[in-house]
């Protein structure tokens, strides 16, 4: 039988696979018929979330995935630079085993990239950090990085990331080769700038301009050539009557 565990965890991966976008009502009710399990289980599930800063609710829309704001975004983005960053400084020597499961996944990350599965493959990259942490010995920064790692994603679908995939796995592949010969101020060095990298792909808006949107969608408009004055405007089939723009905005 699901639990309210279980219902978090799908949505979480959902999440991470770009197939829930950014403010998704989310109704007990249709989730309760998909889990095939009660309201109060899927409630459950969705304040856990909450708790968590993945999905909201208001009084009238109910629940729904998290829209995060400009500011919301650079905090999440540093707040996993504090910790990636953070936990590979601190961490010993990186064991043959978990070198061999991070490589592990590295080749499912380069075969999700051959493949057409772009959920899969958004999946896993995100996977990664999540992953690196485990493999670093500490569940509860894997956890937590979970949830970043999931804001984030939901950032990228907000704002447009222009981030390559295939340069996302690069940087994981260095990363895991810099821990496995010991080089962890590398390791360091290349994962802050991996995450820079992700962040500087985002079409965010300078945060001190709260009419960014509004300023863009109403800038001026190009105008169109004016025809030249006299009889030759007539003739120049260069320049057409203005009844001709007009026309293409109707």
């Amino acid at each position: 039988m699901v639990s309210s565990t279980d219902i978090a965890q799908r949505i979480i991966e959902a999440i991470l696979a770009q197939r829930l976008a950014p403010g998704t009502r989310l109704g007990e009710q249709s989730l309760s018929m998909l889990f095939d399990c009660s309201r109060t289980l899927v409630r459950e599930a969705l304040v856990r979330l909450a708790t968590r800063g993945i999905v909201t609710v208001s009084s009238r829309r109910g629940w729904y995935v998290v829209q995060p704001s400009h500011d919301e975004a650079r905090e999440a983005f540093e707040a996993r630079r504090v910790i990636e960053t953070g936990l590979i400084r601190r961490t010993g020597p990186v064991d043959k085993a978990a070198v061999k499961r991070l490589k592990q996944h590295l080749k499912r990350e380069q075969d999700a990239l051959k493949g057409d599965d772009v959920g899969q493959r958004s999946y896993l990259l995100g996977d990664f950090h999540v992953c690196l942490a485990e493999c670093l010995g500490n569940q509860l920064l894997a956890d937590t990085l979970r949830d970043y790692t999931a804001r984030t994603t939901l950032i990228a679908m907000l704002y447009q990331s222009t981030h390559d995939a295939v340069q996302s796995c690069q940087d994981h592949v260095a990363i895991v080769e810099a821990l496995a010969r010991g080089d962890t101020a590398e390791a360091e060095r290349l994962m802050e700038e991996h995450i820079g990298q992700v962040q500087a792909a985002l079409r965010l808006a300078p945060a001190n301009d709260p009419l960014a949107n509004l300023r863009e969608a109403l800038a001026p408009l190009s105008p169109a050539p004016r025809a030249p004055k006299g009889r030759a405007a007539a003739k120049d089939p260069s320049h057409p009557a203005p009844e001709t723009y007009l026309g293409s905005l109707l």
